[in-house]
């Protein structure tokens, strides 16, 4: 399984934060879209690096359109050599329509036709197709020389999609070379629900499991002592409150009985509470979404976790723990890689 992890640190320092755990070990570095546009991260990290994979994990698909993520994705790969994935998730309506301004409907349909529109795009400047994408949400038909960056030496950009539920998964399944599970993600959930609507949407373009490489859900909680364990676990719960406050992920709680904890959490986001939402998250919530251990333990616990459920996982661990610690979880995972191989 590799072993990556998300960007931190200011647009200042993202390269040399990149560089620096490239020679760490990772096998990717994503950027996520919370208060900074990922595409600048991942740009400054495929400057500096040269063997690590970087993408946007997520960028917010519907908040721009096919010309725009078609057009970053090629100059990404071109850059990068390669390396470049393309990492794209819906957000909430509410986001789209009050944070973005941006147009809301059938999100599963629109996340379909903007890969295969962006698709078209790389075909023109890649084999020299025509444009011509007419879909039900997005038209592109104008191509001129001038505006055709031209092939890409590495081809297209491998393109991951996010997804919670069944149909947005589903979607994946057809039209991704990656799945991003969402950090509220549970095993059980992952196998109930996950992974047989992939499995639907793969059959319907008559793929398998071997065309699309599944992230698994990356909350870990650990430390030298109990000091760490306790800082890293308060974050770890401050994150899931927050994500279980909101409506669109409450089938995850639903799963496991915890529904009720989802009305909670949201009745406390919407007065504002944000500080005390962590409090509700209890010890057997914490540890279904998180994997919780010693370091050196870690790599051990996501695979009896996940087994061959997962390809990847993008560790998030949200306290900031010094490189000696994760030395110790990259060592896990890398001597487990090295002894697959051996098999």
């Amino acid at each position: 399984m590799k072993l990556d992890v998300a960007a931190r640190g200011t647009l200042r320092d993202a390269g040399r934060e990149a560089r620096r755990l490239e020679e760490a070990g990772y096998d990717g570095i994503w950027a996520a879209e919370t208060s900074h546009d990922p595409f600048l991260t991942v740009t400054l990290a495929a400057a500096a690096t040269r063997k690590v994979d970087v993408g946007t994990g997520i960028a917010v698909a519907f908040a721009r359109n096919p010309m725009s993520l078609a057009t970053l994705g090629h100059d990404l790969q071109v850059l990068s050599e390669g390396r470049f994935i393309l990492g794209l998730g819906s957000q909430v309506q509410a986001h789209i329509d009050r944070r973005f301004s941006m147009p809301w409907s059938k999100p599963a349909a629109r996340m379909r036709e903007m890969v295969d529109a962006v698709h078209a795009i790389w075909a023109c400047w890649n084999e020299g197709r025509p444009l011509s994408f007419e879909g039900e949400f997005y038209r592109h038909t104008l191509m001129p020389p001038f505006f055709n960056p031209g092939p890409s030496p590495f081809g297209p950009p491998r393109v991951f999609l996010a997804g919670v539920g069944p149909k947005m998964i589903e979607v994946a399944g057809e039209r991704a070379d990656g799945f991003l599970c969402h950090g509220f993600t549970t095993a059980s959930y992952l196998s109930a629900s996950v992974l047989p609507a992939l499995e639907r949407g793969l059959a319907r373009r008559n793929r398998t499991r071997s065309d699309i490489e599944v992230t698994a859900p990356g909350f870990i909680v650990t430390g030298r002592d109990e000091e760490e364990l306790a800082r890293s676990a308060a974050g770890v719960r401050r994150q899931l409150a927050f994500y279980g406050s909101t409506p669109a992920y409450r089938p995850v709680l639903e799963h496991h009985g915890w529904g009720d904890l989802q009305s909670e959490l949201h009745e406390l986001a919407r007065q504002g509470r944000w500080d005390e939402m962590g409090n509700l998250i209890e010890p057997q919530v914490l540890e279904a979404f998180a994997v919780v251990g010693a370091p050196g333990a870690i790599a051990g616990l996501v695979a009896a976790r996940y087994g061959d459920a997962a390809d990847r996982i993008n560790a998030y661990s949200p306290f900031e723990a010094d490189d000696e610690l994760w030395s110790e979880v990259r060592a896990g995972f890398h001597e487990r890689t090295t002894s697959d191989r051996a098999r």
